[in-house]
């Protein structure tokens, strides 16, 4: 009877510690910074196509206009940029990763604000323009935040950031669409804008007051970075030639060559791991939307089920990721979302049969967003642990877009996947998309333990 409850009350103090991972300031503002990250997107994507055909912009412009979104795809590559470049006068007053992340703040709130102030019915070229500048703006905050994110807290906490920083980004996604689209229904288009311009003072101010994460270069970097210098030295090209030799070496191929020294052989599983993760929830998100309706959902019920019950199950899940990987670990947290992601997706093969049953949507909504939630944060945590801190920004904005590239590519055939079979097996299809993934996530665990990974150049 004693052990009995000398057990209960380890297992009662092991929970409190893990849930104190909560109360670190810096896990609790980097869901002001998820806010700041999350609010731009939006705002040159779903929310300014319907504000461009809200004011009869032609449908053709429209598409074309999507493409700013495509800054975040592509950011890898000037993430070397924001890794080692020094920003005058601000890097010296900010440090590294805040300097970047209040330049990039800063240019997203003057694009909005131009956006705001300016007709696209008399100058779509300037909206334009100005839209660009905020997607680039947006992805380049992107970069330097998971840089931050990663370098300035210990592994085990790494849960927690992802969890708080996921948070923040959909309340922000879902303030950019709703809160925008209410405002410009109450008023008109420039008060949204100006309204969201606005908001990109909660980063600002948040990058305001944390501090710059403190890392330092392992033994084997300085090694690395040493064999450069010497072989500039023994180089016959002076002055600029010189000088781009140098950043292009030590902020391109430097940090490939960390990874594939760190990891050696097992570095191509790793990186086919990243690439497989996510497959089978991109693959059953792209045909949500069209299956619900399909089945016989009205919109008001998707909306409300899908979107806003959906954020809170996925906040939900981010939640657990962080209290579950502080208390269990990053690899067996990764066998259990990799397996469960893909299996998540039966129940919507379950709901295919069912029909359209409000019950089953709730269940199936429930089990995909709260897994899908726990299966971001652990991920974000996972590839976290893989950067070596003297190049964070260039090897995690990498992994990212390793990350989503693969499957949203793939994804784009879905839709003749659907159209040649029922919804039932389509879902059981994608389901299987999800195996690669769960093999490779137990294979890593054996050989490559990301609970046992030294991550290069942190000291706390």
């Amino acid at each position: 009877m004693a052990d009995a409850q000398q057990t209960e009350i380890r297992t009662e103090r092991n929970l409190f510690q893990a849930l104190k991972v909560y109360a670190h300031p810096r896990v609790v503002g980097m869901a002001f910074l998820g806010f700041s990250a999350g609010l731009p997107l939006m705002l040159v994507g779903a929310t300014f196509t319907a504000w461009l055909r809200d004011l009869g912009v032609e449908l053709a412009a429209i598409g074309f206009l999507s493409w700013v979104g495509m800054a975040h795809s592509i950011k890898f590559l000037w993430a070397p940029v924001v890794d080692r470049l020094a920003l005058p006068g601000l890097t010296r007053l900010f440090g590294r990763r805040r300097s970047w992340m209040l330049a990039a703040q800063v240019t997203i709130a003057i694009g909005l604000l131009g956006m705001a102030l300016t007709d696209p019915t008399e100058n779509l070229m300037l909206v334009a323009v100005l839209a660009v500048m905020t997607a680039f703006g947006s992805a380049t905050q992107d970069i330097a935040i998971d840089a931050y994110r990663v370098e300035a807290v210990k592994r085990e906490r790494q849960g927690a950031m992802a969890a708080t920083y996921v948070a923040g980004y959909r309340v922000a996604m879902l303030t950019a669409i709703a809160g925008a689209l209410n405002i410009a229904g109450m008023s008109n288009w420039t008060m949204a804008y100006g309204a969201m311009a606005l908001l990109m003072g909660v980063g600002i101010i948040t990058t305001l007051i944390i501090r710059e994460p403190e890392v330092t270069v392992d033994r084997m970097t300085l090694a690395m970075e040493e064999k450069v210098m010497n072989y500039l030295d023994r180089t016959h090209h002076l002055g600029w030639r010189r000088d781009f030799n140098a950043w292009f070496i030590g902020a391109v191929i430097c940090p490939f060559a960390d990874f594939m020294k760190r990891f050696g052989a097992i570095a191509l599983l790793v990186l086919l791991f990243v690439a497989t993760f996510r497959i089978s929830d991109i693959f059953m998100g792209v045909m949500a939307q069209p299956f619900y309706l399909d089945l016989g959902f009205s919109k008001s019920q998707i909306g409300n089920i899908s979107g806003a019950f959906g954020l809170a199950m996925t906040l939900t899940g981010a939640a657990m990721a962080g209290v579950l990987v502080a208390r269990f670990g990053i690899s067996r947290m990764l066998i259990f979302t990799a397996f469960m992601a893909p299996a998540t997706n039966l129940t919507f093969a379950w709901l295919a049969g069912l029909g359209p049953e409000i019950h089953g949507l709730v269940i199936a909504i429930i089990a995909d967003n709260i897994t899908g939630g726990l299966a971001i944060g652990v991920f974000i945590a996972y590839l976290s642990s893989l950067t070596n801190t003297a190049y964070t920004a260039t090897q995690y904005a990498l992994f990212s877009s390793l990350m989503t590239l693969p499957g949203q590519f793939a994804a784009g055939f879905t839709g003749m996947l659907a159209a040649k079979v029922d919804w039932m097996w389509f879902f059981i299809i994608t389901a299987g998309t999800g195996i690669p993934a769960i093999v490779l996530a137990i294979i890593l665990a054996r050989i490559a333990n990301p609970d046992r990974i030294n991550r290069p150049g942190m000291s706390g």
